[in-house]
């Protein structure tokens, strides 16, 4: 097995180069780094994780609770997470927990000497946390969240859906979202884009309480002659795996008579039309994660928003 003699032998430099390098440490220069990293992918060595935990009082760990239900959108966080940790030296700890008793239990064990810092993903109940050490993402927010915390911009990204779904002639457009924490955003960036197209707000085509999308399109369908809608905006690509073949049951064709939009993820399944969605960078997010967990010091990352990406299927297209 390696040991750091042989990095720094074969790298010619010192020991103590190496282990600047192999820590992140700034001052380094890049030659040297560039040689250090060489000489450890070539010899395959692995550093002693424990002793440099004492070494740096740091246990180069960064905990992550998966607390939302949504596993693809999890995967796609934790493929990018990793990527980004692992460029720069740092380790995940998983932990999966979709309640809140879950996940301060979860926090509690991350919180005692394993992880230096902790990520709390999609948690949709209200997390009253005040340690700095701990990054909110997507999670449900609240009076009293977390100091450092990144959240969607749902009213950017239901009024960017808004005005492309009135740019392909969908005037016509009905909203189910159910009633969480982003709801009232997502209110806001739909009437805002009413607003500046010129187009009145109809309280009969919204729905954002507790009841099911299901429920709800149920009763757009049957007042379909009075409210004659021709578009509709869900949550994200679970709600439109469940409305779609509820409206093919009713011969209504997507993205024919009616299109959906996604307001978070897109929808690629067999049998399933690929719609039009806000999608947001995993891989941006991911970078941002990591960017700050390298560069902080007595600072706070503070609440920081994202806006999605516009994504439109090649197909079907009106």
């Amino acid at each position: 097995m390696s040991t750091i003699n042989d990095v720094s032998r074969l790298a010619g430099v010192s020991k103590a180069t190496v282990s600047r390098v192999l820590s992140g440490s700034r001052g380094v220069k890049e030659a040297s780094r560039l040689a250090v990293l060489k000489a450890v992918e070539e010899l395959n060595y692995r550093p002693n994780v424990i002793a440099q935990s004492l070494l740096s009082q740091s246990t180069g760990c960064i905990g992550v609770i998966c607390a939302q239900e949504n596993i693809n959108q999890t995967t796609g966080y934790l493929y990018a997470l990793e990527k980004h940790l692992s460029q720069n030296q740092k380790h995940l700890l998983l932990r999966f927990a979709n309640t809140k008793a879950g996940v301060m239990s979860a926090l509690d064990e991350l919180t005692c000497g394993l992880c230096d810092d902790v990520l709390i993903i999609g948690a949709r109940f209200p997390l009253k946390i005040e340690d700095e050490n701990v990054i909110l993402v997507d999670c449900e927010e609240s009076i009293d969240s977390t100091p450092n915390s990144i959240q969607f911009d749902h009213a950017f990204a239901a009024e960017t859906a808004c005005n492309y779904l009135i740019s392909q002639g969908r005037r016509q457009i009905a909203l189910i979202h159910p009633d969480t924490a982003a709801a009232e955003q997502v209110l806001h960036g739909y009437k805002l884009a009413l607003e500046n197209n010129f187009l009145p707000f109809n309280r009969n085509l919204v729905f954002m309480d507790d009841t099911s999308s299901s429920v709800a399109l149920q009763v757009l369908l049957n007042n379909a002659t009075t409210l004659n809608f021709n578009a509709l905006l869900v949550a994200d690509e679970q709600e439109a795996q469940r409305v779609i073949p509820q409206l093919q049951a009713f011969n209504k064709s997507v993205p024919g008579d009616i299109m959906v939009f996604s307001l978070a993820g897109s929808l690629h399944l067999p049998g399933i039309p690929t719609i039009p969605a806000i999608e947001y960078s995993m891989d941006a997010m991911a970078a941002r994660i990591v960017a700050w967990l390298n560069e902080k010091t007595q600072s706070v990352l503070g609440s920081y928003r994202v806006r999605g990406d516009l994504i439109i299927p090649d197909v079907g297209k009106r």
